[in-house]
């Protein structure tokens, strides 16, 4: 049998989500015979600490994996330097990886689809990144799973061969774009993709993803996705550190297993017009706007 992707699993100071994300996990087809390694992010300050121990003692109580290994980090590296040193370091030893955060809820199919597509298109240089979950499309008669530019971070593999690519530098990712480039990065303009870079390059952000998605871009790669999600982000209760309050991006996890991947590599075109008209219209209308604002202002004067 061919060798399975390690699992590499980030987690800060978020029990629950942390509880829920290992339960689906440990409910995968391969998980007995996968590797889990466990990045736990140290505390930013004293307030933290109680919740961090608290990850981490239910991280040292994971069961239903080849092995688990928890590696705890003495000082906060900070959700982008945490992924990109467990990334780099896990690929270098095994050639590929699987990434979770914290607030993933998975399909008991999920851990199969990353190794039969990582095993399918590990020599395809142009197929850079394989993504779980899928905006919650209205589309008929789409593939199972087909090919689209951007890189989804809620549950995601790769290559050693295509990390390599990652450009951390935003100030060398900046100078490759041009107007046509960032029309595209952006889906049309649909996304706030390059506002992100942007906001990167002023620090108002420190997204890793942004910076993996425009160096797949810039590379001219690709990533597989499913027509229906294996994933669920149950993190935007307000709790996570990149993500507000808001139910636009929920979707119900597929129970199905993969058994389709595309032999064309190239972008499929109607996946393409479904997402990019999820995109321009997920936010809905202006009252919708307006309850989605005043929820989220709610919920965090509740914290």
């Amino acid at each position: 049998m061919k060798t399975l992707a390690p699992i590499a699993l980030f987690v800060y100071n978020r029990p629950e989500h942390t509880r829920r994300t290992l339960r689906f996990l440990a409910m995968n087809q391969l998980a007995v015979e996968s590797r889990l390694f466990i990045f736990s992010d140290g505390a930013k300050n004293g307030g933290d600490e109680d919740r961090v121990n608290e990850v981490r003692a239910l991280a040292r109580g994971a069961e239903g994996f080849r092995s688990v290994e928890l590696i705890e980090r003495p000082k906060n590296f900070g959700l982008a330097e945490s992924i990109i040193h467990g990334v780099t370091e896990l690929v270098k030893k095994y050639g590929k990886i699987i990434v979770f955060e914290d607030d993933l809820v998975s399909s008991p199919y999920t851990l199969r689809y990353f190794n039969d597509a990582l095993e399918l298109y590990k020599d395809t240089g142009k197929v850079m990144h394989i993504a779980a979950y899928m905006y919650p499309l209205k589309a008929a008669g789409l593939p199972e799973t087909f090919f689209y530019r951007a890189a989804s971070s809620w549950g995601w593999a790769t290559w050693e061969r295509a990390w390599n690519h990652f450009e951390p530098d935003i100030g060398k990712l900046v100078a490759r774009f041009d107007n046509e480039r960032i029309k595209r990065f952006s889906i049309d303009g649909t996304m706030n993709f390059w506002k992100q870079v942007q906001e990167f390059r002023n620090r108002r952000n420190n997204s890793w993803a942004i910076r993996w998605y425009a160096s797949v871009f810039l590379a001219g790669g690709l990533t597989l996705n499913p027509a229906k999600s294996l994933i669920n982000n149950i993190g935007h209760d307000g709790t996570g550190v990149h993500s507000g309050v808001n139910d636009i991006y929920q979707v119900t996890v597929s129970e199905a297993p993969v058994t389709s991947f595309p032999t064309v590599i190239a972008e499929h075109p109607e996946a393409y017009a479904a997402i990019k008209s999820f995109l321009r219209t997920r936010k809905g209308s202006l009252w919708d706007r307006a309850v989605r604002f005043l929820r989220e202002k709610m919920v965090r004067a509740g914290r």
